[in-house]
């Protein structure tokens, strides 16, 4: 079925600029959303998405208030919600297998609106800028060609990507929003920062650089963010990457090194150092289970002890 706008299918586009001269209603409603001033949310009530995850709930959910994703430069923040059930789901797509990453998406909001027969699946999809070799062009197009062949009627709400989402500073191409949350309890999609991005942030970065596919961080029916288990062998040869610049980090690890926000650097070394420390990702998940965590009452994420 067609992915749709104002009720009207979406016809054939070959670029983003195409699809914004034909719908200019979407251009005024990517320009509205990136005026919003971005907010700054309490980590008590949320659950952070890294790079190539995904977290999908309902408004019923007691552990969750807001799922949240950033530092998305050329990588598109996606937003899934079925009207009738409220179910969302929140990914941080990169250019890795989208159409299996879609598929997934749409899976896990359907898996939480079976028993509603109402309502209808709503997108919104932000990130992406004007890059120099033109990958967030193609994440673009990618996810909205995937979205076109799903089965389902899929309204598309916000499109805050590539050029709609590019601003020049100091004769420099960057993105405009690098983050977004969504109330799960109202569905409200808005630009936001973080300053937590936990739990276990250095693990989860680590299945990302070591090549971990798409995955689902939440089990919203015990309220658990789950981890992996993860793989990895042992690899000393990115011990030379610590001792490297600030510069040379950029070009040879970022799609986008002259957009990145200022931690990349530091973030990417505090990765590394973390999978030197454990050469051996078996080490991490006893038994070969996930690593669990539970939300206190606190507010805050402590992993659970498994017996």
């Amino acid at each position: 079925m067609p992915l749709l706008f104002q009720n009207r299918e979406l016809g054939r586009f070959r670029s983003t600029t195409e699809l914004f001269h034909k719908y200019p209603d979407l251009q005024e409603h990517a320009k509205a959303f990136r005026s919003k001033p971005p907010v700054d949310v309490d980590p008590k009530s949320l659950l952070y998405v890294q790079q190539r995850e995904f977290a999908a709930t309902t408004p019923a959910d007691k552990c969750v208030s807001v799922f949240g994703s950033e530092d998305a430069t050329t990588c598109h923040l996606v937003v899934l919600r079925h009207t009738g059930s409220g179910a969302v789901c929140l990914a941080h797509c990169d250019d890795f297998r989208i159409w299996s990453q879609i598929a997934r998406i749409l899976k896990a909001v359907k898996s939480l609106s079976n028993v509603c027969n109402e309502g209808r699946f709503e997108l919104h999809v932000v990130g992406g800028f004007d890059d120099d070799t033109k990958t967030s062009q193609k994440i673009s197009l990618d996810i909205l060609a995937a979205f076109q062949r799903q089965e389902e009627d899929i309204h598309l709400e916000t499109c805050c990507i590539t050029e709609m989402n590019d601003v020049v500073k100091e004769g420099i191409h960057r993105p405009i929003i690098y983050g977004i949350g969504v109330n799960v309890k109202t569905g409200e999609v808005f630009p936001a920062s973080f300053s937590y991005k936990g739990p276990a942030e250095d693990l989860r970065s680590a299945r990302i650089l070591t090549g971990g596919e798409m995955a689902d961080i939440y089990d919203s029916s015990r309220g658990l963010v789950k981890i992996g288990p993860c793989h990895w062998t042992p690899d000393r040869s990115i011990e030379s990457w610590l001792t490297q610049s600030d510069d040379i980090v950029l070009k040879n690890l970022s799609t986008s090194p002259m957009a990145e926000p200022p931690h990349f650097v530091q973030h990417m070394k505090s990765t590394i150092q973390f999978l030197l420390s454990h050469p051996n990702s078996e080490s991490l998940f006893p038994g070969g289970q996930p690593q669990l965590y539970h939300r206190t009452e606190s507010g805050t994420w402590e992993r659970l002890v498994q017996s």
